[in-house]
């Protein structure tokens, strides 16, 4: 089974660092909206939902 985490979050401060290390991990990212883009924008596989 893949490990998948769902990050969602209105103070973003770290998330990007957070979102990183998961994705070294091996997890499949999940996100909404914001918090997505901007994990996306940093070059990190995110699969967005909402």
């Amino acid at each position: 089974m893949k490990k998948q985490a769902v990050i969602s979050c209105s103070d973003k401060s770290g998330v990007v660092e957070f979102a990183k290390e998961l994705s070294n991990l091996g997890y499949h990212i999940l996100s909404t909206g914001g918090t997505a883009k901007l994990i996306a924008e940093a070059g990190i596989p995110v699969q967005e939902v909402a």
